[in-house]
């Protein structure tokens, strides 16, 4: 998984499906224990944000990717100068298919400084934006950004 740490509202949104890696029962259950723990800290204080990080990595390593995504919209609006914030969003949207948006918040991470280009490349939780027509003008920038690096 890729992230560290939504619009719930849209009807027409699709079915999306948990990564391929199954979790153990054990595994399963450790980790819905865990999100409820963070969810009971997030209510006490709604802004810590170590605690919305680790609370967006659980839901996504669940399969729950609007419940993610809800978690990184909010920790762009605490941390809007964080790159890894931005990269998050950008996997949470590529998770549930807002392709558009995807791009832009992956944009922002680039102009915030995120820099982990072999990882953006092969990260599972881009992969559906990678495969968009969009992410063509996203990799003209990674080589930019390269060239300019070496």
């Amino acid at each position: 998984m890729s992230r560290v740490a939504g619009n719930k509202t849209r009807a027409a949104m699709p079915d999306i499906k948990p990564d391929t890696k199954k979790l153990s029962r054990q595994q399963a259950r450790d980790l819905d224990i865990e999100i409820g723990f963070l969810e009971g800290v997030i209510q006490r204080d709604r802004n810590y944000v170590e605690a919305l990080q680790l609370l967006g990595d659980d839901y996504t390593r669940r399969g729950r990717y609007r419940e993610g995504l809800t978690v990184d919209r909010r920790l762009v609006r605490l941390c809007p100068g964080d790159p890894l914030v931005h990269y998050n969003l950008a996997c949470s949207y590529s998770r549930t298919r807002q392709f558009r948006r995807a791009a832009r918040a992956l944009l922002k991470s680039l102009e915030n400084g995120y820099r982990d280009f072999d990882w953006l490349r092969k990260d599972p939780d881009l992969e559906t934006l990678r495969q968009h027509t969009l992410y063509k003008d996203i990799e003209t920038l990674l080589e930019m950004l390269e060239k300019d690096e070496a």
